[in-house]
């Protein structure tokens, strides 16, 4: 029995889209992903490949053609695309290019508990992110240039291009952020540094004595 179960994982949808183009086995399609560089923008090990070739065979999307053994190698699945995994792949892609949806960062998860730590802590913590931010942006603007330089059209560092500028967009906020805590621009201040001044709060990493529990 096929499982109900919709399948939403972004390596799926690499993996469909690469069969879309010929017939492939996993160890080439992982090659052929890292060669283009899309593990950058989608999350690739072979332990999870495996797993999600294994659930689009399942719910029919793809079916193996052929196995084939090249020297001393295991045999390999080569797996093609089914009529329902094209119609799968052009959806969902459709519907990834047009619709905006509710993404969890894990940075907008320490922001949203900032509060947390300390005012002079979080700058702290915030300025070393900019200098990453720095390093990284540099990094991957490099990169971007020597493939633009070698010939590699635009439309292949489509990704790239939007990961970078989401990047350059970060590094702008964080630093208006930082100087807005620095400036005493940011409302709310007063009640942040009441609330790490309470006689009850840990400072400095200390630790309470531990009560002992009533069984």
């Amino acid at each position: 029995m096929t499982s109900k179960r919709s399948i939403s994982n972004p390596l799926a949808l690499a993996v469909l889209a690469l069969l879309a183009e010929r017939p492939m086995h996993p160890y080439e399609m992982a090659s052929t992903m890292r060669e283009r560089g899309k593990h950058h923008s989608i999350k690739l090990n072979y332990g999870s490949l495996y797993t999600v070739v294994d659930a689009l065979e399942r719910h029919r999307l793809i079916v193996p053609v052929e196995t084939v053994r090249e020297g001393r190698r295991p045999e390999r699945t080569i797996y093609a695309l089914t009529d329902a995994g094209r119609a799968k792949l052009d959806g969902w892609l459709r519907d990834l290019l047009r619709r905006p949806i509710k993404e969890y960062p894990q940075f907008e998860a320490g922001l949203s508990l900032m509060a947390v730590l300390p005012p002079e802590a979080v700058v702290e913590l915030l300025r070393e992110r900019v200098e990453r931010l720095e390093q990284a942006i540099a990094e991957e603007r490099a990169t971007m240039d020597d493939a633009a330089a070698q010939g590699l059209p635009q439309v292949f560092l489509i990704e790239a291009d939007y990961a970078l500028m989401l990047k350059e967009a970060e590094l702008r906020w964080v630093r208006d952020l930082v100087r807005a805590i620095e400036t005493e621009e940011l409302t709310g201040l007063d009640l942040w540094r009441q609330f790490h001044a309470r006689p009850d709060m840990i400072q400095d990493g200390g630790e309470r004595e531990e009560e002992p529990v009533n069984e």
